[in-house]
């Protein structure tokens, strides 16, 4: 159908009318096109698929619902084991850091009191005093006895009555000598006293760490072998023995060979 154009100023202006044109707007398309084209797209999609029925429907949605909660159910079940090994590994792993901390104290206890270079150097120098003193008190004793022996020797010899008491008062004294020389013994068992009390410290520390850990049979498992390094003569310096040691031959073991 014809448009109907608006007449500008300019237009009147310049004079003379434009000639206007005429605008043919095309013709929409028909009804009956539409719908026939609407019911063809219809058709195709009813061929492709049939649509199921309300029971049907239900059916596949319940179907459906059962396998996602069969699934949840599946992972939530594998979730919870995971959950209990992590408690399980949490607990064994608190138990090897409480182990663990007990040792460094037991280790830090040992260190403080007793491997540090004051204790172990008092220690030594208890040792090196039981060494000397000893020898010491030997060697006193053995030089009295030998004066004794020559003053027994000579008062067999002179029958001045004077000499002998003069030799009998030498023996007298170095009698006394050896009494004092014996002393040492005294000493001596206070020395190792102390010693032995830290020796004990160490000990009941290095038990209480070897029951940390499983005890004795525990800690014996992961002993190396024992490889003698020792040669032909040192094997045979097994020290004295002590009373109820086993492997020494006894005296009357060996008066047995002789009967």
């Amino acid at each position: 159908m014809a448009v109907h154009r608006k007449r500008f100023r300019v237009e009147d202006i310049v004079g003379g009318e434009m000639p206007i044109p005429d605008v043919v707007e095309e013709a929409p398309p028909m009804h009956s096109e539409i719908m026939a084209e609407l019911r063809a797209i219809r058709a195709q999609m009813a061929k492709g698929a049939a649509p199921l029925s309300g029971s049907a429907a239900m059916a596949a949605i319940d179907a459906s619902t059962a396998h996602e909660l069969a699934e949840a159910r599946t992972m939530l079940e594998t979730y919870r084991a995971q959950i209990e090994q992590c408690e399980k590994l949490k607990v064994e792993l608190d138990l090897i850091h409480d182990a663990i901390d007990r040792t460094k104290r037991e280790i830090a206890t040992l260190h403080g009191k007793s491997f540090d270079g004051g204790e172990m150097a008092k220690v030594n120098g208890e040792l090196g005093a039981v060494v000397g003193g000893t020898e010491q008190a030997t060697q006193q004793i053995l030089e009295a006895a030998e004066s004794i022996d020559q003053a027994a020797s000579a008062m067999s010899k002179v029958d001045s009555a004077d000499q002998q008491k003069r030799l009998a008062d030498d023996i007298q004294e170095r009698v006394i000598s050896i009494f004092e020389a014996c002393n040492f013994q005294d000493l001596t068992g206070q020395r190792i006293s102390k010693v032995m009390t830290t020796m004990k410290f160490i000990e009941q520390h290095i038990n209480a760490m070897m029951d940390i850990w499983g005890g004795v049979d525990a800690i014996k498992a992961h002993v190396p072998a024992h490889v003698d390094n020792r040669s032909d003569d040192e094997k045979l310096l097994n020290g004295p023995k002590l009373a109820g040691d086993v492997g020494h031959a006894s005296q009357d073991d060996i008066d047995a060979l002789f009967d």
